[in-house]
């Protein structure tokens, strides 16, 4: 039996259209819109080697739960190409193959997964709630963590084939992290509830057919 699919934010502010080209177009600009704010969000950076401090996990979280699942998926994965590609995007305006290959590329990789399993979640409600999102969002900053730091660990620095290690690549790309990580999964589980709640009171975009569990702090 399948979990119900109440939509999101996004499918809340721009509904479906009738026309086929009208729906793709929207999808496109939105998954652009993702891709961009992730884009903005990696800028906002503080050096720490080899992993900086950036807003790019908050933008991860938001966009997979405002999007959902394969849209999320999408921005974050052409984050991945147009990066990867040379475009100056990830932090502090880097770019390139050598992004991907050195100590951060499993956490651009990890970004796609995160935002797909939250986005996913996010349709099916979890977003409307506190508690729930902060439930979800975790996991997505899990998932980040799960094919971020093995990567790291197998990273060699050097180019000498001897890589950082376990313990190193928990010492400078988990441990610094969590607090910020905290507080960056409070602010997206208040406001993607805290979204909803104003549509709702505002009536924005569609009726509340296919909104399923109303908004609310808890």
């Amino acid at each position: 039996m399948h979990a119900a699919r109440f939509g999101t934010i996004a499918d809340r502010i721009v509904p479906r259209s009738e026309s086929r080209a009208a729906t793709l177009t929207w999808d496109l600009v939105l998954i652009l819109a993702g891709t961009a704010l992730v884009s903005l969000l990696a800028q906002v950076s503080i050096p720490w080697y080899p992993v900086p401090f950036t807003g790019q996990t908050l933008a991860v979280l938001l966009v997979g739960g405002m999007l959902g699942a394969w849209r999320g998926a999408l921005s974050l994965a052409l984050y991945f190409a147009i990066g990867a590609l040379g475009a100056p995007i990830f932090s502090d305006q880097a770019g390139g193959w050598d992004i991907i290959t050195g100590a951060t590329g499993g956490y651009i990789i990890g970004f796609i997964l995160a935002a797909a399993v939250v986005g996913w979640l996010a349709e099916r409600g979890a977003d409307r709630r506190v508690v729930p999102m902060i439930g979800v969002l975790l996991l997505g900053s899990v998932l980040i963590y799960a094919i971020g730091v093995p990567w790291l660990a197998n990273w060699a620095p050097a180019g000498d084939g001897v890589k950082f290690g376990w313990s190193q690549a928990y010492e400078f790309g988990v441990q610094p992290f969590i607090l910020g990580d905290l507080i960056k999964l409070a602010v997206a589980a208040a406001l993607l509830p805290a979204g909803w709640a104003l549509l709702q009171r505002t009536g924005f975009g569609r009726g509340n057919k296919e909104d399923g569990p109303k908004a609310g702090l808890l």
